[in-house]
């Protein structure tokens, strides 16, 4: 009942087998359906060679056409990969030389562990396993296909799939499989700093609790080799990412950037641009998770102290705030910018959660709450950058206020403001305007 491939992949595997070319399923949708998970998209190996599916199929897209692979377009638009039955001849750890022709047995023999090479018949119902992959499901075992070394050898990104489908479902890796890992991370250096990135990315969207993944890329040396700024990270700095949300909605992007912040965090200051940069972050990227973790750096002091004297008065009086005062938290919006304090807000619950479960005094979530609700309805109503000001710079050269003495001014006015937002009106500005530049 689990292995249920949706109806537009039966249709195209029927063609498929009616004109005479054995079809399976094959691929993470099996190991999922298996697992009782969802999966959407479900891949289809068969004999058929690509211009043979080009002459079948009206529709379809060359995503991979050197490796055999086509993407046929069903009714909806829906992409659907389909591939000729392969193996490895030649690797060089990165890319791969494939031979066409072969069987079932040989394409399932060249996949990665054994979780990943189960295959099944859309046509009679028949599950293909030859190395035992339903069995390591039950055991909850990532084991390498074959030798674990030559795996690794062929493609060195196994290993941190290997480490993320454990991490992702709560596996164990087999020991030769973990040996094989430990032994081939030091020519991770092979890898290009894209697919680094990608694994990166995949372990923040799809692992609930990543800090169990990062241990193992450290105990691996998988830092050491990939991100030497990370090779010491330790359990406690790893702690906070568990306690971020994974980015489960197209809506919420920030999720993932706030989880690499997390990650990042733990890194000198000084190497995280570079970093980010060297693994191919885009530059829009690279700034958002690198000013985050600056503004957390320059902040933590003063929020940490900030909520754990405002529970010290709370608890005084529990009719009285629970958060910092009004001025504190426009500081902090000033500084991160209002689209950035969010989550600054969850990096920072984050990291104090870790620190209390490692018995650390830190501020405690209903007080981290209120500050969050609080915090963000300030930053959205009250002025906290220079183009939230009544007057501009238009206005101050009016005054005679001109050349570099009119980005002072602003922002002499703007910490006005921040102390007290009812100097933000025409007249009280230019009088304050005045008075700043005759001083």
């Amino acid at each position: 009942m689990k292995l249920n491939p949706p109806e537009t992949i039966k249709e195209i595997a029927a063609t498929l087998e009616k004109a005479g070319f054995e079809t399976w399923c094959v691929g993470g949708a099996i190991r999922d359906a298996l697992l009782g998970h969802p999966h959407l998209d479900w891949d289809l190996a068969t004999a058929a060679k690509t211009q043979d599916v080009q002459k079948l199929f009206k529709r379809t897209v060359p995503v991979g056409i050197e490796f055999g692979t086509l993407g046929v377009l069903d009714a909806d638009n829906v992409m659907h990969e389909v591939t000729t039955f392969r193996k490895d001849v030649q690797t060089d750890g990165r890319h791969a030389v494939v031979e066409f022709g072969v069987s079932l047995d040989d394409d399932l023999a060249r996949r990665d562990f054994t979780i990943n090479a189960i295959a099944y018949s859309p046509k009679t119902g028949e599950i293909r396993d030859p190395f035992g992959g339903q069995k390591d499901i039950e055991k909850k075992i990532i084991r390498a296909v074959g030798d674990p070394r030559e795996r690794m050898r062929e493609d060195r990104l196994r290993a941190l799939r290997a480490i993320r489908f454990a991490a992702r479902f709560g596996f164990e890796i087999e020991p030769a499989t973990w040996a094989a890992i430990v032994e081939s991370a030091p020519d991770m250096k092979r890898l290009s700093a894209e697919r680094v990135k990608q694994e990166i990315e995949k372990t923040m969207e799809q692992v609930p609790l990543p800090s169990k993944a990062f241990a193992k890329w450290r105990d691996s040396g998988a830092f050491k080799t990939l991100i030497p700024s990370l090779a010491k990270i330790t359990d406690k700095q790893l702690k906070p990412l568990d306690h971020l949300r994974r980015t489960l909605l197209v809506k919420r992007p920030a999720r993932k950037s706030t989880r690499i912040a997390a990650l990042f965090a733990a890194a000198p200051p000084d190497t995280v641009r570079k970093t980010l940069k060297d693994l191919r972050f885009s530059n829009s990227e690279t700034e958002w998770i690198a000013l985050l973790i600056d503004r957390w750096h320059q902040l933590e002091p003063s929020m940490t102290s900030e909520l754990l004297r405002a529970e010290e008065v709370f608890a005084a009086d529990p009719f009285g705030e629970r958060t910092p005062p009004s001025m504190v938290l426009r500081l902090w919006a000033a500084s991160v910018g209002r689209t950035r304090l969010a989550p600054l807000l969850r990096l920072a619950d984050a990291f104090w959660w870790a620190a209390r479960q490692a018995g650390e005094p830190a501020p405690y979530k209903p007080t981290v709450a209120a500050t969050y609700k609080r915090a963000i309805g300030i930053a959205y109503k009250d002025a906290i950058e220079i183009a939230d000001l009544e007057i501009d710079g238009s206005d101050l050269e009016e005054l005679g206020i001109r050349g570099p003495a009119v980005g002072t001014t602003l922002r002499k006015l703007l910490e006005a403001v921040i102390n007290d937002p009812r100097t933000n009106n025409r007249t009280e500005l230019i009088k304050l305007a005045r008075t700043t530049t005759s001083g």
